[in-house]
């Protein structure tokens, strides 16, 4: 089983993250961050895979994976 880490500063929304992940287990937080854009968060319940392909993707490097 994998964990995701995401780093909610350094994340601009941008949403690649959340098109790739195959568990679709990645959202859009409502709340903002201290820079005005709205970070991603997990939302799903199922079981992350470990794949990495969410920090592959980030531009902004704002997300771990960890097995």
């Amino acid at each position: 089983m994998g964990k995701v880490v995401i780093d909610e500063e350094r994340c601009k929304g941008c949403w690649l993250c959340i098109e790739v992940c195959p568990k679709h287990l990645l959202g859009i937080a409502e709340a903002t961050n201290n820079f005005g854009y709205q970070p991603a968060m997990k939302v799903g319940k199922g079981e992350c895979t470990g794949c990495a392909l969410c920090a592959q993707t980030c531009p902004d490097l704002a997300i771990e994976v960890y097995k």
